[in-house]
């Protein structure tokens, strides 16, 4: 063990060298413990598309380190886990082997039931040095519709199974009983397993990582790093509020609908700034729905926290050190911060338009930060049916990105996750191998970028059919009606669209929020997703940027004309 004095000042805090040291000691532990889950899983979500996340914290469950490709709007959720976790259990019932299972947003501070907590104590000596932490998206967790993911569910009970705060293992040792009630409430229960035992592998690795590391330094000279760490982030994002003109900004989008008939609902921001200081107040934004694209309060943190990192210091740390930099105000009951019982399954979509209004408000100081509205959605596709190949049943759940908005210096991004999300999405190969599914197209949509000086991203269309078997679709889809806006004059992208091919169909367009549509083996599924916003005056556009926006086949002659006032030769 390293004698802490060799490595601190007389204050008894670690140096600043030792300190990076460690920080990056502990981020190869969560990239490490990340990379393990995906390799591990079973389920194309989680092995192929990444969708999941692993931390770590202090023994006061405060985020110390998130893997580098986490996903941002997990980071409320681990948060608000370790709360709920250690007000249910005293420390000194835990012991060493123990696994906590969670999702539950509003008893165990997750924020859809889908994603899926786990929470693994870290002990030296008998002494608490923090948990490892992991969360993932199961590709169905149960409820009323497969995937759990789809319009139509107006209540939480509806959504899926719900897991309280739950041991999993009890000193290393799987609690059968537990694990038995959560496969019997999936319908794919032997990928639900693989993907359960891919995240326990993860935080044993992580735990053995963190008693290698209490080998060189002793815990006392880890929690003061911890809080150093925490420390740090928290004065370079007050430095970074520093930097935005002191004053009140303020920004309004609308989501579509919520699929149970209440449209246009709006999400309102102000944000003041004053100095070191910054506080987001969300009074204005709409109640909840009926439907099931409500936030709980950690879920619209994870926005707020995501838009100033990006914005103002990309490199910044995830941690705790975030939260106390940071004032939010959210009336309860409202959109962005629901009260038990509210359907939250789209929560995504809805953090997504967080975003966008975020941006929108700071366009006003911070410019050349900002960027075009993006696809602001998630749109997702769930297929459910029985495989004839393996006799047994499937569910392909994807969530596929659009387009990014235009920037201060460059065009957006085509065709990818923007923001909160940052999945892949999943390769044709991975489909048609995993899947009785065949995709006969994939590709950008032609003209799906917004105009302007730098053009927006451009959105994905795929179709999907089944091979030789009846499959059952159902999705959620925003920005199918209020387009991505553009800014600084730049022009709106394109909006999304599901419909259906096929004898008796004829390109049949699919309400923005599907569930349980009957797809047949003569029909074909499309899934179109938006594109983004460009930004700055159209009129600006390099005129050889337009001639390669020709030759490239993404933009047509009319679109060029129309727009720009440009004609390919």
């Amino acid at each position: 063990m390293t004698d802490s004095a060799d490595i601190a000042g007389k204050s008894g805090e670690p140096d600043p060298i030792t300190l990076e040291i460690l920080r990056n000691s502990l981020r190869s532990i969560t990239d490490e413990t990340y990379i393990a889950l995906t390799k591990a899983a079973y389920s194309t979500n989680i092995k192929e598309r990444r969708d999941h996340s692993t931390a770590l914290t202090d023994a006061q469950g405060r985020l110390v380190v998130q893997a580098e490709n986490s996903l941002p709007i997990h980071l409320a959720s681990m948060l608000g886990m370790m709360e709920r976790l250690l007000d249910k259990y005293r420390v000194e019932d835990m012991a060493e082997g123990d696994i906590f299972v969670a999702n539950d947003p509003y008893v165990a501070g997750g924020t859809h039931l889908p994603d899926v907590n786990l929470a693994m104590p870290c002990f030296a000596d008998g002494q608490l040095l923090g948990f490892v932490c992991n969360i993932a998206h199961h590709a169905d967790i149960g409820g009323m519709t497969p995937g759990s993911m789809a319009g139509g569910m107006s209540e939480i009970y509806q959504e899926g199974l719900r897991i309280p705060l739950v041991r999993l293992f009890a000193g290393g040792e799987l609690v059968q009983d537990i694990f038995d009630l959560l496969l019997l409430n999936v319908r794919v229960p032997h990928e639900r397993r693989g993907d359960y035992f891919a995240q326990v592998a993860a935080c044993r690795l992580g735990a053995r990582r963190m008693q290698e590391l209490s080998l060189r330094y002793d815990p006392a000279m880890l929690a003061r790093s911890f809080a150093a760490i925490m420390d740090r982030t928290e004065a370079r994002l007050r430095d970074g509020i520093a930097s935005i003109p002191d004053g009140r900004y303020e920004f309004t989008d609308l989501l579509d609908n919520d699929g149970m008939g209440t449209v246009d609902i709006p999400i309102s921001v102000r944000i003041d700034v004053a100095g070191r200081h910054i506080a987001f107040d969300f009074t204005g934004t709409g109640p909840q729905m009926k439907g099931n694209f409500n936030l709980t309060f950690n879920a619209t943190q994870s926005a707020v926290y995501y838009v100033l990192k990006a914005m103002l210091d990309p490199d910044l740390p995830n941690n705790h050190g975030l939260i106390r930099a940071v004032e939010i105000s959210a009336p309860l009951g409202t959109l962005v911060n629901a009260v038990h019982p509210a359907a939250v399954a789209g929560r995504a979509n809805t953090s997504q338009r967080i975003v966008d209004v975020l941006i929108g408000a700071l366009a006003q100081a911070l410019p050349e930060q900002a960027v075009g509205a993006a696809n602001g959605a998630n749109v997702t596709a769930v297929f459910f049916g029985h495989d004839p190949r393996h006799d047994r049943p499937y569910v392909y759940l994807e969530t596929l990105g659009g387009g990014f908005g235009g920037r201060f210096t460059k065009d957006g991004k085509d065709g990818v996750q923007v923001h909160i999300t940052n999945t892949s999405n999943l390769p044709v190969e991975a489909i048609e191998a995993e899947y009785p599914l065949m995709v006969e197209s994939y590709g950008l949509i032609e003209d799906s970028g917004g105009a302007g000086k730098y053009r927006g991203g451009m959105g994905i269309r795929r179709v999907v059919r089944p091979v030789g078997h009846e499959t059952v679709f159902s999705g959620m889809g925003e920005r199918f009606t209020h387009q991505p806006w553009g800014i600084f004059g730049g022009q709106p992208g394109g909006t999304g669209r599901f419909s259906i091919q096929g004898p008796g169909h004829n390109d049949e367009t699919l309400p923005d929020k599907p569930n349980h549509v009957a797809v047949g083996p003569d029909d074909a599924l499309v899934i179109e997703t938006p594109g983004a916003g460009g930004y700055g005056p159209p009129s600006e556009r390099d005129r050889e940027a337009l001639a390669a926006d020709h030759r490239s086949g993404k933009f047509s002659a009319a679109y060029l004309s129309r727009h720009y006032g440009f004609e390919p030769e």
